[in-house]
């Protein structure tokens, strides 16, 4: 729904001229398909689990995602934005210090399949240098220190001080600044193509199938084809690359997947998106659970979110999805129930994707009278209004109804001192009360329909923005901000997740109401997660492999309480000091993986593929 302004594009390639940066064009590399990320994180314990509408680390403890988009990789450049301007170590310093815990990246699978392929796209508008490399001895004894001429994104260019790394090299070094700032990542497939208005493609993939038949997309942005295995193989790929690394903690499948029927009934049903029990391709619904088990089957701990899609038939009152919209229906004879884009989450009440799986997270898009005036705003909108109007039956329900957490993948706007200021600030609350997560739109000032946090430099943060949005970001009632990684501190004001939890102090989750730290939950930093067996389980009956706890059922909970059991023993191994500590019966159901082999992450691994139905329990080691 959003504009991104191109001069922003154009100021920086004339910096990177007047400046002499060298151009964007990478140096021949070797690639494989199976290429591993350089320096895999030796704690990956950050993973995340869904139980019920809230987030838990792998102890059990409540998380809350809190973050900004940043964009750029879905776009012509392939890389986020500002960077000609401002050094990246400098960038995401200053975003964790600003308190901001995850952070959303848009890409184009265009730009995935690069990468997939050995072939990543050039980048552009980056300043990159440092020359010389090492310090030079004129002739007549005078040294030139190293990077005196140009230190800014040093690590982007090769030894020589020139060579501009590709796409996919420059990714893997933000991915690893994001870990050293305690920052982590949500990667969001924005469009099928690279480019700027990609996110006007009303779907995930584009073939001649998916043709928008006023020609919308057909000839104006991509002629090459992206097809549906293109869109799930490419993300699978990644999550794959990064499945020992929980830098990127969640995928977002498609950015706002859209298209409506119109009033003449002529839109090729084809090219629109929908939610329902079929199979077709744009079947939203089939598609992102698809997409879901094939991420989950490669990297079964990273949180998935699927977001809604826009228009959806009354069936209350006897429409399909074969039946035209209507012009200016009277009242009580509206054929479709409409929405922002993306922000149509209605289909999950009666079909919801992976519903045992326990990583699904439905991620809506909501925005304010800036971008587009909607019908609920034509009053004097209150909060109520806006859950009865909208809110409410389009996503809010999934929270309160337990059904699955949320997280707002986008939220933002023009500080007008007016309506649109106003629902930013009653969205916001409404947030912060319901522990609902998000990512504000956006870090960027080159979105032209909403503006940005930062200047149009990339350099200061607007006090303003920055204000109603900081309120939102998850703190303790002292003022630090909490990180989700357990080790590394979020910025210099932060804390990691384990010093939060060590600390005991409550945090303005939940409008202020959540404790630090559950009763019976150990306040030590928690434990590297090991493969190392337990002991096999001896004199102990198996009930139903997978049913850790024993609730007569294969559930998420089981493989949460086998991670459990892993980290902390003390705590949740047989006479435990928690509550919830496995019992012997408990045990042998858990050891479901090469059975008498004893404990191990396998296992976990194991009872989630059966909850994404990709295993039978026991799995004999293989």
């Amino acid at each position: 729904m959003k504009k991104i302004v191109r001069s922003l594009a154009a100021m920086s390639a004339s910096i990177i001229a007047l400046n002499g940066i060298i151009s964007a064009v990478p140096a021949d590399k070797d690639y494989i398909k199976d290429i591993t990320v350089s320096a895999a994180d030796d704690n990956n314990d950050d993973w995340l689990h869904a139980v019920g509408s809230r987030l838990y680390d792998m102890n059990g403890n409540e998380v809350w995602l809190t973050g900004a988009n940043w964009f750029g990789m879905n776009c012509t450049e392939n890389v986020p934005h500002g960077l000609y301007a401002r050094d990246v170590d400098d960038m995401l310093k200053s975003i964790a210090d600003h308190g901001i815990n995850i952070i959303r990246f848009p890409i184009s699978t265009e730009l995935l399949l690069s990468w997939m392929d050995g072939a990543p796209l050039p980048v552009s508008s980056v300043q990159a240098s440092y020359n010389p490399p090492k310090d030079e001895i004129g002739e007549d004894g005078t040294v030139t220190p190293a990077g005196k001429y140009g230190n800014i994104n040093k690590d982007f260019v090769e030894s020589d001080g020139k060579t501009l790394k590709d796409s996919m090299q420059i990714f893997d070094i933000i991915m690893q600044k994001c870990k050293k700032y305690g920052i982590k990542a949500l990667i969001d497939v924005h469009s099928p193509a690279s480019h700027n208005s990609g996110h006007n493609y009303n779907l995930w993939y584009y073939e001649p199938t998916a043709d928008d038949c006023d020609g919308m997309a057909k000839g104006h942005f991509s002629k090459k084809e992206i097809t549906w295995d293109d869109w799930k193989d490419s993300i699978t790929w990644l999550a794959e690359k990064y499945s020992n690394d929980d830098t990127i903690i969640a995928y977002d499948l498609k950015n706002e997947p859209h298209g409506k029927r119109e009033y003449s009934g002529t839109t090729c049903p084809a090219s629109m998106a929908k939610w329902d029990n079929s199979t077709d391709k744009n079947n939203w619904k089939y598609s992102a659970e698809e997409c879901a088990k094939s991420i989950l089957k490669v990297n079964p701990h990273t949180l998935i979110l699927i977001e809604g899609i826009e228009q959806s038939p009354r069936i209350d009152r006897g429409y399909t999805w074969d039946d035209p919209d209507k012009f200016q229906p009277a009242a009580g004879e509206e054929r479709w129930y409409g929405a922002w884009w993306g922000g149509n989450l209605r289909g999950v009440k009666d079909l919801p994707v992976l519903p045992e799986s326990g990583q699904i997270v439905y991620s809506p898009h909501d925005y304010g009278p800036s971008v587009y005036a909607q019908s609920w705003f034509a009053k004097d909108f209150t909060t109520e209004t806006l859950l009865k109007d909208y809110w409410y039956d389009t996503w809010a329900y999934i929270n309160d109804k337990d059904i699955a957490p949320l997280l707002i993948g986008e939220w933002g706007g023009h500080m007008d001192k007016g309506p649109n200021q106003k629902w930013m600030e009653l969205l916001r609350d409404y947030m912060i009360n319901n522990h609902i997560n998000h990512t504000f739109w956006c870090l960027n000032p080159n979105s032209g329909d909403t503006g940005g946090l930062l200047d149009t430099q990339f350099n200061n943060w607007d006090a303003a923005k920055y204000g109603l949005f900081e309120e939102a970001l998850w703190q303790t009632s002292g003022g630090k901000y909490i990180g989700l990684d357990h080790k590394t501190a979020l910025g210099e004001n932060g804390l990691s997740l384990s010093q939060f939890y060590a600390s005991g102090e409550k945090s303005n989750l939940d409008g202020g109401n959540s404790s630090g730290i559950k009763p019976t939950q150990p306040t030590t930093e928690p434990t590297k997660p090991t493969t190392k067996p337990t002991e096999p389980t001896t004199g102990s009956k198996v009930t139903l492999y997978g049913d850790a706890n024993c609730s007569g059922d294969v559930k998420m909970n089981d493989a949460v309480l086998v991670m459990q059991l892993l980290a902390n023993g003390d705590a949740y191994d047989v006479g435990g000091t928690d509550k919830n500590a496995i019992t012997e019966t408990g045990r042998a159901n858990a050891d479901c993986y090469a059975p008498g082999s004893g404990i191990t992450n396998m296992d976990a691994v194991a009872i989630q593929k059966k909850l994404i139905n990709t295993a039978e329990l026991p799995i004999i080691n293989q």
